[in-house]
Parts: structure tokens; sequence; C-alpha cells
């Protein structure tokens, strides 16, 4: 995993304990004033959300006690590897793409990231500028010429 992602995770732990837990909180026991429990929506509702945020909670405290951060500068450029950048193109309709390979946890289209895990960048791993790679994808094969990769 990246410094980037580690920290963007660390946050997020944060926001879900030390705001969003508490807001919660404080909703079922404003729910709990108001009276019978048995048939108050806003109480129920509010203990479905407090298990949501604990069970996010708890996943993400998995996910740290198992990262690993890796460090940007011993890594090399020559094959495409984690969190190296590809830039390709597509054989089939000459489309230039580029993608950052990440850890699943990182991954996120919008940005340009996909995971290591994925068809492409599993297919990717290893090789080098100039390669030529056939990509089982769902909509079929795709071949893609890697043209740079970077870090």
């Amino acid at each position: 995993m990246s410094q980037e992602g580690y920290d963007k995770l660390v946050a997020e732990l944060r926001q879900l304990e030390n705001v969003e837990l508490p807001r919660v909180r404080e909703a079922i026991a404003e729910a709990r004033d108001k009276g019978d429990l048995s048939e108050n929506f806003e109480y129920h509702a509010a203990k479905r959300e407090q298990g949501r945020l604990l069970s996010r909670i708890r996943f993400k405290q998995k996910v740290l006690e198992f990262a690993r951060v890796i460090d940007t500068q011993r890594l090399d450029a020559d094959a495409v590897g984690l969190l190296t950048k590809v830039e390709m193109t597509n054989l089939s309709n000459n489309t230039k793409m580029a993608y950052k390979i990440a850890s699943p946890h990182e991954a996120n289209l919008r940005e340009g990231k996909i995971s290591i895990k994925s068809p492409i960048a599993k297919a990717l791993l290893g090789k080098h500028i100039g390669d030529i790679v056939e990509v089982h994808v769902p909509a079929g094969i795709q071949r893609l010429r890697i043209d740079n990769i970077s870090l």
C-alpha cells in the first residue's frame, strides 16, 4: 500500500471513530429518551446505523493491522509492478490509456488506479516497455502494448 493510501485510510478511520460514531450514539440516546423502544423507529434505525459503522470501523482496523507501506524509493520502473504507472495502447482501437497499479483498498478508476488483483493488472505484472499483452476481460480479449512505465 502507498503511504498516501495508508494515510487516507487512517483519516477515514479517525473520522468514523471521532465524528460519525459519537453522532450515532447521540441519536440512540435521543431516541431512547422518547419512551417505548419496541415501536420506536428512530431508535431501531440508529442502532442499525451504529452496527454498520462498527462493522466499517472493524474492517478498516483489520486492513490497517495487516497493511504494509511500500517505500517507492526502493522500487524500479523496469517492469510493471505495484505502485507503477503504466501507459499503454489498446491495439484493437488504438486507444491510449494509463493506469496506476494499486492495492485493492486504494483502487479507484476515476483516479486512474486499478487493483493489482484486476485482470488487466495481473496480465501486466512483470512485463516491460514494448511488450504486447493479451488480457482476458469480460468483453473478450484485449491486446495491449506497454508504451511507458513510471513511478
